[in-house]
């Protein structure tokens, strides 16, 4: 298989600079053990792994649907597609930075939940489990703006761009393959923000 044209979708689906590039303040010294942050690190905790199971369903009808059900069979495909990891550094040890973890985590759902408008397009029949997912995940993301805004951290956000479908100039094949690497980031981001919000509720 050769190059398919570019994806673009998949590039704004996890590209970084979609989401906010100015530093957060400090997270201050007494908030772990405010009452309202530790409720909202349970909350988040719970719709984190609801989500995380909506992906996980997802996956499974990408996987009879279109018999895309194992990474390492679409590897060579994968390296033509544009699907960039959605970058959460500051929410891993060593460099994990509480106030930093949330912006990028804040901004990566946001940018997640548009770009499951390509996977919704190639599933119209699943079209209200990924409305779901989509809602879902857009709701996580304004409870973390929500929570960082009453901390007093400044957060600049950008709206996601495009319509949240994949090109027609790009194979149904790639379509389908780029939409299965989409949600595997999506499980992996999620993964890694739920290890993320437990270590915050242990601090």
């Amino acid at each position: 298989l050769g190059p398919p044209a570019a994806l673009p979708l998949l590039a704004l689906a996890l590209a970084a600079p979609l989401w906010p590039a100015l530093r957060a303040a400090p997270l201050p010294d007494d908030v772990s053990g405010d009452h309202d942050f530790q409720l909202f690190l349970r909350k988040s905790l719970e719709f984190g792994r609801k989500i995380k199971g909506d992906v996980a369903a997802l996956q499974d009808v990408v996987c009879e649907t279109f018999q895309l059900c194992q990474e390492e069979e679409l590897w060579l495909v994968r390296q033509h597609l544009d699907v960039p990891a959605a970058p959460l550094e500051r929410c891993q040890r060593p460099g994990f930075e509480a106030d930093a973890c949330l912006e990028q985590l804040h901004g990566g759902l946001r940018v997640l939940a548009h770009s499951l408008g390509a996977v919704r397009e190639l599933l119209p029949a699943h079209a209200d489990l990924v409305e779901r997912l989509q809602l879902d995940a857009a709701n996580l993301s304004s409870n973390i703006q929500q929570q960082m805004e009453e901390l007093g951290l400044p957060l600049v956000t950008f709206p996601p761009e495009g319509p949240g479908v994949l090109p027609a100039v790009a194979s149904r094949f790639h379509q389908q393959v780029g939409s299965f690497f989409l949600l595997r980031n999506f499980q992996r981001f999620l993964e890694t923000a739920l290890r993320a919000l437990r270590h915050l509720a242990r601090r």
